[in-house]
């Protein structure tokens, strides 16, 4: 199975997604709004989630510590994270994977995202939007 940290940016949907309150949610979907890459000692640039191979949408599931692809994208891609916390309304995810270091910032009561994926020298940050996966 291939794994890519970047997966877990979610998708660009031309502008934020619609988000919702996550609080006390464990399991939830997430996509992308914006996304930029930032380099060393240049600048940053906006960018198309399609071009760095982001998946239109990630499931995140609390309990088992994973992000991964929705079943309906055939891409069969998951990470692991191995830092979760919940404190003063946000959801803290972090992890390190393929020589990347990722971290999670969602706010539980409006369930906007923002996700930064980074190696040396080298960054993306996304902004994006989260809701309950629904049964």
């Amino acid at each position: 199975m291939k794994k890519i940290a970047i997966l877990l940016a979610g998708t660009a949907v031309g502008g934020l997604a619609a988000a919702d309150s996550v609080v006390g949610v464990d399991e939830m979907i997430c996509a992308a709004g914006q996304v930029q890459i930032c380099v060393e000692n240049d600048t940053c640039y906006p960018a198309s989630a399609a071009d760095l191979d982001i998946p239109d949408f990630v499931v995140i599931d609390t309990r088992a510590k994973k992000v991964s692809t929705t079943a309906a994208s055939g891409q069969n891609r998951s990470t692991s994270f191995t830092s979760y916390s919940r404190a003063e309304g946000l959801i803290y995810l972090q992890g390190t994977e393929s020589g990347r270091a990722f971290s999670f910032v969602i706010d539980e009561a409006s369930g906007r995202m923002t996700v930064a994926v980074s190696r040396d020298g080298f960054s993306v940050t996304v902004f994006g939007a989260c809701t309950e996966q629904e049964s």
